[in-house]
């Protein structure tokens, strides 16, 4: 027999345990809701027995702010016709020392494949020289110089049918330069700020850091070992945590609850893209070609195309075809005319004048696109399924730069349209420059009123 006062002292303890878990299962859904999209991952079981395997992002290629730079710089060289350089890398290694027994190194150990990298966006200009791993290419010269290595056909050798492979040297071509350094900082926490809140062992937290790396690179001749260009870029990570915590009893019920975020600018992508840049520059030394136009095609963020798909775009053509189009000119209107006011304001002559082609424009000294561009490239993107799509660019006829600042700007604008295009599913390789002025071309291209003709694309899918 138990008394009414020991059954509500079970029910008060029963109760308290029932609070408990669901307090502990509310904390669980709130974690799982913080954890965002991680939590959702695609599960797939392969085989009849085998437990189901989380299943995340597809691969993609591994882009960095430096894609269009390097692709513009491989056209600026091919335009200017420069010699073929055939470049080799040697060690780019990690020379900060900071290491962590339980997380390894710092700072990637991959410095060198990452220049190599570099110099393939740069594309046909650049024949590349493998020195870092010459490990296979020696085994079989060994192989040959003791008469084992074949493929599989008889050779004709003093006379003589011989199933091995005759060699007599001279095969492997030497390199004109080859690029050298380190990753030579790591400056950890160089500045912070950031508060903590605590009351009764409960609140809330919050803190922001930045650190900094440098690499250091050379690039060096590799008859003479001269030593022709240096290089050190520094770039700087910032990164946030914020969070709260409570720990404390409720009773004799003890309670330690820790929930916050944190996040930071991925390190060695930044490392990847200051070796990028440093590649670049330490080629155009030894090219004697100014890369500062196609620098100013750096991003502040992760690009959308490659550098392949910038190069096969024809972006960043460096001269016009013949025949660059020579619209007649037209007149004038107010500046205070809306861009999109001037785009429908085209009259039937001006229709004609055009061959009546979709038109895109910028404003003033803009490379952005604006709203009634945006639904232009809507109806280039759903056209261009059904066959090539002439398309003009056009800008305010006020715009009357050099040609440096000129083709820079213009580049930034084809830029944008190829990423636009791209998100509406149009493939850079289906998008041509078919005509852009040539730079000794110095005349203002009027096209009706207001406007001038800046380039003409075709996109097809």
């Amino acid at each position: 027999m138990h008394t009414g006062v020991e059954l509500a002292s079970r029910n008060k303890c029963r109760a308290k345990r029932f609070a408990r878990v669901g307090f502990v299962a509310l904390a669980a859904l709130s974690l799982s809701a913080c954890l965002g999209p991680t939590a959702g991952l695609n599960r797939q079981r392969v085989a009849a027995g085998e437990v189901a395997i989380p299943m995340g992002t597809p691969v993609r290629d591994n882009r960095s702010p430096m894609e269009a730079a390097l692709a513009c710089f491989g056209a600026q060289l091919t335009g200017h016709e420069a010699p073929r350089l055939v470049i080799a890398v040697g060690d780019v290694k990690d020379y900060t020392g900071k290491y962590s027994i339980n997380e390894g190194s710092a700072i990637t150990q991959g410095g060198s494949l990452m220049v190599y990298s570099a110099l393939g966006k740069i594309g046909a200009p650049i024949a590349i020289a493998e020195r870092f791993d010459p490990t296979i290419a020696e085994r079989e010269l060994g192989y040959t110089d003791r008469r084992q290595l074949g493929d599989g056909n008889v050779h004709e050798m003093n006379g003589s049918a011989v199933p091995w492979l005759p060699y007599f040297g001279g095969t492997i071509t030497s390199s004109d330069y080859y690029i050298v350094g380190g990753i030579t900082e790591l400056n950890y926490n160089i500045q912070s700020n950031g508060g903590e809140v605590r009351i009764g062992n409960v609140g809330p937290k919050a803190r922001v850091f930045t650190q900094s790396v440098a690499v250091d690179l050379r690039i060096v001749d590799s008859r003479s070992l001269i030593v022709l260009k240096t290089i050190s870029l520094t770039k700087q990570f910032s990164g946030y945590e914020v969070g709260a915590n409570m720990f404390r009893f409720f009773g004799t019920e003890l309670f330690d609850i820790n929930i916050g975020a944190e996040g930071q600018e991925p390190l060695q992508l930044g490392i990847r893209t200051a070796l990028e840049e440093a590649t670049l520059r330490l080629v155009a030394a030894v090219q004697q070609v100014d890369p500062a136009r196609c620098m100013t095609q750096r991003l502040g963020t992760i690009s959308e195309l490659t550098a392949e798909e910038f190069q096969r775009s024809g972006l960043f053509a460096s001269s016009a075809p013949s025949g660059a189009l020579q619209p007649a000119p037209r007149q004038t209107v107010a500046s205070s005319m809306n861009l999109d006011e001037a785009l429908n304001s085209q009259d039937s002559a001006t229709s004609s004048a055009t061959g009546e082609l979709l038109q895109v424009g910028f404003e003033f000294a803009d490379t952005a696109l604006t709203g009634g561009a945006q639904s232009v490239l809507d109806q280039i993107a759903q056209r261009a399924s059904e066959g090539p799509i002439n398309v003009m660019v056009v800008a305010r006829d006020t715009e009357n730069w050099e040609p440096a600042m000129r083709d820079s700007l213009l580049d930034q604008r084809l830029t944008a349209l190829i990423s636009a295009l791209a998100n509406r599913g149009v493939p850079p390789a289906g998008i041509s420059v078919t005509w852009r002025p040539d730079r000794s071309d110095t005349s203002i291209h009027r096209d009706g009123p207001g406007l001038q003709e800046i380039a003409r694309i075709q996109v097809r899918r």
